[in-house]
């Protein structure tokens, strides 16, 4: 059993100086998943990869008594929140635009103005919805992948199935995905 597994039993069993503990074991981890996040992102996003962590570790270190298992786990559940941070930061930046006239560009201008070829979180997020719906597996293995960072062999030991199921899910979940953002 790792460090990580081990403070987090602890933590679970109710020892408050094993969270003191937690913290510098795994701050420089889920740093390395918010920059990647970040990095997904358009680049004049306000929220910055450090408050992203902070915010994610509140999430999970909150008032109530933690169930993470171990260390896979619990960056699971860090990326699920990572993930759910940045989809309410674009739903309020969404709300905040509403009722604004697009801007208007000339030809000439065109050629200068970019494309943010960027996922859209909001569209993701309620296209992964919709998956979890009808296929809550596949949805939770595109949460660990994709937002977690977890291999196939982790993923696997988070949701406790064989390593060639990830694989079925993942390949289903990428092509459904991939229908749903095209068709929306």
């Amino acid at each position: 059993m790792g460090d990580i597994t081990r403070v987090l039993a602890r933590w679970r069993k109710g020892d408050s100086r094993a969270l003191d503990e937690l913290t510098p074991l795994v701050y420089d981890e889920l740093r390395e998943l918010a920059e990647h996040y970040m990095r997904l992102e358009r680049g004049d996003h306000t929220l910055q990869p450090t408050a992203l962590v902070h915010e994610a570790y509140l999430r999970l270190t909150g008032a109530r008594r933690p169930r993470f298992e171990n260390r896979v786990h619990f960056y699971g559940a860090a990326a699920q929140a990572m993930r759910r941070i940045l989809v309410d930061h674009a739903r309020r930046r969404l709300a905040q635009k509403r009722g604004e006239a697009p801007a208007l560009v000339n030809l000439d201008e065109a050629e200068t103005v970019g494309v943010d070829l960027r996922l859209d979180l909001v569209a993701l997020d309620e296209a992964l919805t919709s998956l979890a719906a009808i296929a809550a597996r596949p949805a939770r293995v595109v949460e660990l992948r994709y937002f977690g960072g977890l291999s196939i062999e982790e993923t696997a030991a988070v949701l406790d199935v064989a390593p060639a199921t990830v694989k079925r899910h993942w390949a289903f979940a990428r092509a459904w995905l991939y229908r749903a953002l095209c068709a929306a």
